[in-house]
Parts: C-alpha cells; sequence; structure tokens
C-alpha cells in the first residue's frame, strides 16, 4: 500500500510539475517534447497564455485600462520560428492622455543542453518599433537563441486610457493547451460582449459581478491662519466589476485552407463593444448602439464631413478640367475627375476612412492616404454635380463588422449614382477603374455616408464576369514537340492582376515568368497591348516552342489539347470543408485550341465532349472536340457565376472540379496512316 501512495504522489507531483504556469517555471519536459501529442503537424504550440484586461482608477486621471499578457510558445520546427517575433500594436494619435504604451515587457529563451535548461534574456537589441501610421506605432520583439524544440515566454502591459478593448482571441493558426481569460468591466462602462457567430469552434465564458472599492484623496488648504494648512481627505466608492472569465483547454488550431477570404473572419473569439458611459452624476452616453449613430458620428468627425466641405483647393483646376463637357453628360464628368485624382494624388500605403493631413495638403503635397483620397474624389464629384457619397469599407485583414462600430471599418472608397446604377470608385491605385476596386476591399458590404449623415448598405461583391479568352495555335512535329501563337484577353479584374504582375517588368522578365512551371517550354516575341489603357482589355501574345509536348507510346502520339495550360492538379484534396471558398469576383474563362495534325497522322481517339454543370448556373464546364480537315478544334470555357462557394457545398463542388481537370488533362491519340 505504501508503494502506492509514493507512486501516486510522484505521478502528481510530475502533473503538477508538468503544468506549472507560473512565469520561469519552464519544465524540462515541455522542453524535450517533439511534437504536439494531437496536433503532430504543428509547427508551434501555445503551451500556456493568460490575458487579463482590468481598469485600475488612478486619482486624477480615471479608470486606465490594464491589459496583462503572459504566454508560453514550444516551437518544433524551423517552419514555427516566426512565432519567436512579437508585434503589438498601439494607438498614438490623438492627444497624450490617449496614447497606449507596452510597460513592464520581460522575455526568455528556453533551451535544453547537456541535460540542463538554458535560458537567454531578451535584451534592449532585440525590441525596435515601427510607425504604423499617423494614429498606431508596432512594438516589436525578437527572441534570441531560437532553436527547434525551444520555448519561448513573455509578458507585458498595454496602458491606455481608451475605454475601447480589443477583441480577445481565442483560436490561433497553432494549438493552444491552456487559456486563461480575464476581462474586469466597472460597471460605469456598459460593453456588450458576444463570440464570433463565423467560428465553428464557440467555447464557454462565464459572466459574474463583483464588488470593488477605491479609495479617492482629495486636499484642502485652510484659511484659518497665514499660510494656511493643507488637509487631505479620503473617501471611498464601491462599485460592481462585471466579470467575464474563460478557462479553456485543447483548443484547436485554425484551419489554414485554399481561396478563404480572410481566415480571421472564422477566428473563435471574444467580440468586446463599448455600448455606452453611465458615470454618477453625467448624462448618459451612448456609443455604436446604432449604424446611423456610428455613421453620424463618423460624419460629424472634423476630418471626415468638414474635408468633403472643402473646395477652393481644387475649384480652379476642376473648372477648366471640366470646361465644355456639359452637366448631364455625368459618365465623361466622373471620369475626367477621377482620374485627375490617381494623377494628382499618390497613395501613401495607409489605410483609414478619415483624412489623415487634411484633403488640402494632400492635394499640394501629392500624397494621402485611402481617406484622404477619396474624400477629395467624392468632394469633386459633388462639386461638379454628381450624385456622390463616401463608402465605408472593412478591408479583408480587419474583418467584417457584424455589430454597429466604428472600429469596424478602416478604408473609404467612393461611389456615385447614375440614373439608377450605383458605381464604386478608388482613386488610389493606377489600375482601378470603374467597378475594379482592390481585391482585399471586396468584403461582403460598405456603409454609404449621405450627406444628411444618414446612412446605407452597398454590396461590393462584383456582379459582372471578368474575363480571360485564349487562342492556341499548335503545330505538332515528328520530333514531338509542339510550336505556335498563343493570345490572350483579359478584362476587368484578370486584366488588373496582368496589369500589377507585369508592371514595370522588361520582356525578359515577362518571358522568364510566363515560362515559369511550364515544362520544357521556349517563349519568344511576347507583346502586351494596353498595359497603362485601364479602360481597354489587356492583350497578351507570344510565340512558343514546346518540347516533349507528346509522347510516342507504340507508334501512336498521346498530346494534351490544352498543352501547358491545362490546370493539372485540383487544389480542392479534402474531404470536408470548414469555411466557404471564395473566388472574389465571378470569372469567365474560354480557350480555342486549333491543332494541326502531323503529316502522315490520323485520329484515333478525341476526348468526348461534355457540359458539366454545379449547382444548376453557379458553375458550368463545356468541352467541345471535333475534326475539321487537317485540324482538331477545341473550345473549353469554364464559367464561375457564385464568388462564395459554402461548406455545404463543398462535395458537390470538388467534384464538379475534379471533372474539369480530369478532362483537361485527356489527350488526344494519333496514329500512323
Amino acid at each position: 500500500m505504501k508503494k502506492l501512495v509514493i507512486i501516486a504522489v510522484l505521478i502528481i507531483a510530475q502533473t503538477l510539475t508538468a503544468q506549472n504556469y507560473k512565469f520561469g517555471k519552464v519544465s524540462e519536459a515541455e522542453l524535450l517534447e517533439k511534437s504536439h501529442p494531437e496536433y503532430p503537424d504543428a509547427t508551434a504550440a501555445i503551451l500556456y497564455k493568460k490575458q487579463k484586461v482590468k481598469f485600475d482608477y488612478q486619482q486624477g486621471k480615471g479608470f486606465i485600462q490594464n491589459n496583462e499578457i503572459h504566454q508560453r510558445i514550444k516551437i518544433y520546427t524551423k517552419e514555427g520560428f516566426d512565432y519567436a517575433t512579437k508585434s503589438i500594436s498601439l494607438y498614438v494619435g490623438g492627444n497624450s492622455t490617449s496614447k497606449e504604451e507596452v510597460l513592464g515587457l520581460k522575455a526568455y529563451t528556453y533551451n535544453i543542453e547537456g541535460g540542463k535548461i538554458i535560458k537567454d534574456k531578451l535584451k534592449n537589441d532585440g525590441v525596435f518599433e515601427e510607425e504604423t501610421n499617423k494614429y498606431r506605432k508596432t512594438t516589436k520583439f525578437t527572441m534570441p537563441n531560437i532553436k527547434e524544440g525551444c520555448i519561448i515566454e513573455f509578458e507585458y502591459t498595454v496602458q491606455s486610457q481608451l475605454y475601447g478593448i480589443d477583441d480577445i482571441d481565442f483560436q490561433q493558426l497553432i494549438p493552444t493547451k491552456k487559456l486563461d481569460i480575464s476581462l474586469n468591466m466597472p460597471e460605469y462602462l456598459v460593453y456588450k460582449t458576444f463570440l464570433n457567430p463565423r467560428a465553428s469552434y464557440l467555447p464557454e465564458f462565464v459572466n459574474s459581478k463583483k464588488n470593488r472599492t477605491v479609495t479617492i484623496t482629495s486636499k484642502e488648504r485652510s484659511k484659518a491662519r497665514a499660510g494656511g494648512i493643507t488637509e487631505y481627505n479620503t473617501s471611498k466608492i464601491t462599485f460592481m466589476d462585471v466579470v467575464v472569465e474563460a478557462d479553456l483547454s485543447n483548443i484547436p488550431p485554425l484551419k489554414d485552407e485554399n481561396y478563404i477570404d480572410n481566415l480571421r473572419n472564422y477566428q473563435s473569439r471574444l467580440i468586446v463593444e463599448l455600448e455606452r458611459l453611465e458615470f454618477p452624476g453625467d448624462p448618459i452616453q451612448y456609443f455604436s448602439n446604432t449604424w446611423e449613430k456610428v455613421t453620424k458620428s463618423i460624419y460629424d468627425n472634423s476630418d471626415f464631413g468638414d474635408q468633403l466641405k472643402k473646395k477652393n483647393y481644387y475649384k480652379d483646376e476642376l473648372d477648366a478640367l471640366l470646361s465644355g463637357v456639359p452637366e448631364s453628360d455625368a459618365q465623361q464628368r466622373a471620369a475626367l475627375i477621377f482620374n485627375h485624382v490617381k494623377s494628382k494624388v499618390k497613395w501613401n500605403d495607409y489605410y483609414g476612412y478619415t483624412s489623415d493631413e487634411g484633403v488640402v495638403k494632400a492635394y499640394k503635397t501629392g500624397t494621402g492616404n485611402s481617406g484622404d483620397i477619396n474624400l477629395m474624389l467624392t468632394s469633386m464629384l459633388r462639386y461638379a454635380g454628381l450624385d456622390a457619397n463616401p463608402v465605408l469599407v472593412s478591408t479583408k485583414s480587419n474583418g467584417i463588422p457584424l455589430v454597429p462600430t466604428r472600429k469596424g471599418f478602416n478604408y473609404l472608397i467612393s461611389t456615385i449614382n447614375i440614373d439608377g446604377n450605383i458605381v464604386l470608385l478608388d482613386a488610389t491605385r493606377k489600375f482601378n477603374t470603374a467597378n475594379i476596386l482592390p481585391t482585399n476591399t471586396l468584403n461582403w458590404l460598405g456603409r454609404l455616408i449621405k450627406e444628411d449623415g444618414s446612412s446605407d448598405w452597398v454590396d461590393l461583391i462584383p456582379k459582372m464576369s471578368s474575363k480571360e479568352s485564349v487562342s492556341l495555335n499548335v503545330k505538332l512535329s515528328e520530333d514531338l514537340s509542339a510550336s505556335g501563337k498563343v493570345r490572350h484577353q483579359y478584362t476587368d479584374y484578370q486584366a488588373k492582376n496582368i496589369r500589377n504582375k507585369f508592371e514595370n517588368h522588361n520582356d525578359d522578365e515577362i518571358i522568364e515568368s510566363l515560362e515559369k512551371d511550364k515544362g520544357e517550354i521556349e517563349i519568344s516575341e511576347v507583346k502586351l497591348d494596353h498595359m497603362n489603357d485601364v479602360n481597354k482589355p489587356i492583350n497578351e501574345s507570344y510565340s512558343y516552342v514546346l518540347n516533349n509536348a507528346m509522347e510516342d507510346i507504340g507508334g501512336n502520339l498521346y498530346v494534351t489539347p490544352l498543352l501547358f495550360l491545362a490546370n493539372n492538379e485540383n487544389p480542392f484534396k479534402d474531404d470536408t470543408r470548414v469555411y466557404p471558398i471564395d473566388f472574389v469576383y465571378p470569372i469567365a474563362d474560354k480557350f480555342m485550341v486549333n491543332m494541326m495534325i502531323p503529316e502522315g497522322y490520323a485520329i484515333e481517339s478525341l476526348p468526348e465532349s461534355v457540359k458539366y454543370q454545379f449547382n444548376g448556373t453557379d458553375g458550368e464546364f463545356t468541352y467541345l472536340a471535333k475534326e475539321n480537315g487537317n485540324f482538331i478544334q477545341f473550345i473549353v470555357s469554364l464559367d464561375l457565376n457564385k464568388t462564395l462557394i459554402l461548406p455545404s457545398e463543398y462535395e458537390q463542388f470538388k467534384e464538379f472540379y475534379q471533372l474539369m481537370i480530369e478532362k483537361q488533362t485527356e489527350q488526344v491519340v494519333l496514329k500512323k496512316k
């Protein structure tokens, strides 16, 4: 019996040692672990994370938010080394009382060498700051002595006088073994909290209330005698803390899949929104409880609404630009203004829905953020008599705003209403055109704000298909090579992709890109038309010679009609799908192949003509093959009209896509006469 008791005590002791989450108490067992027991492919894992958000009362300042972080991460492989660098985004705009700062940072890297645990301390030269924009900076630190199998551990506090609480992330790209979350919010600050409804992992959290007392000191100078006497008085205030807690274990990682709009949209996290302030003796101050109040508060911001009213800085140039163009020609006036803004002011790579330095300064200096440029564009369009309004947008990296909130948006575009048709405009990029926006802004819905401050939703998802039309001439030779000419025509988003890809490329660089992953091919005589004329399709042409284009098996020649243009691998291999497939915009691809039969050969077999459909007209693939004298003609087309494929549709779509791949790789068989 004694032996059993001793064994049980040892087991309990070992367990407690392995699960000691106190800072610095990294165990040998954790360091010796070679892979995650449940997710062996994980490059790293969060062994422990503790996050506590609380508001401490400071005399003269009021409630100060302290966001305390303690994290321990195991790195299994070299691919997990990225987790040894931590970025902390901090708000620095406005005034000194609203700045955020990092306090109490300490961090160590742990390795095991010769049976001993060695730790390396993060030094000052491993910590640096980067300016993100006018309002934010990033504090970064990179841990020392990173090796496969090491553990990093850090803790710090972000202190802020801001009342807004960032979302609390439960789920990451790597698994989490243990997570402790605690939010402590004074009853005077009223928040609404809810889980991201698009997440597949929805943990439970507990709400409670706790009494808290703070002491306030005041001082008075007595006038009873010369010089007076300073008297200090203290009083105590008792109030309730609203507490949200979660104690979680074994949290699965987010599954990274092909064609995802933004993985964060599906991340398990607690969304925390400040709804109102209810300080004793003060009127209730409401925040973000309706979209109308959100957009009105944005419109009333001097960096938004006031910027739309300014006209003198551009008036003379715009009058000259529009001279002779009748007011009835809305499209021409809009096009002139749109191109004027694109050429006049360059985007500085900063996002934002408000002006940064002001539209007047942006116009004079020739640079501005997305708010500067598209507020300016909207103002000019209105000045020209057009029905124009700004639209708040959340880029895909910023997620989808699910509740009324100002922080749900981080970008701005413009719209005009011409004969009842809404046209979307963004003057930040050279190759943007009407209704052709940066793809990271095609994020569900935008919020249009009218001149009276009212607002409405605008659909950002493109309706028109972006097209690629290909003409491929194929001449087959006895040495098993193929040669000929290829002509591509791209429209809308597909044309924009080509312009972005090949801008500032010379012919040699373009050829190198075109030859990549196309087998033994030599491309020459490349030509790109209308690269800078964004109102026309891109025309791309080149000549090619493809060695080993065919196989000779028993005297018969086997060749794939689409040659190097065929898709030969299905990107959708998993049995199930967790998140929707996002194709961003509808596409219409069409390939016309004209293949010359070599002298002395005849057709043994041709692929059968077929039509495959996905969910009715949501997707359609057609393959037509026919003989025409000494030529074989193929017409292959793919139309995807639905941009978002739901997980419930995945199995059907995967089968549709697989049939398409198999058909594209079927071969023509030629035999000697």
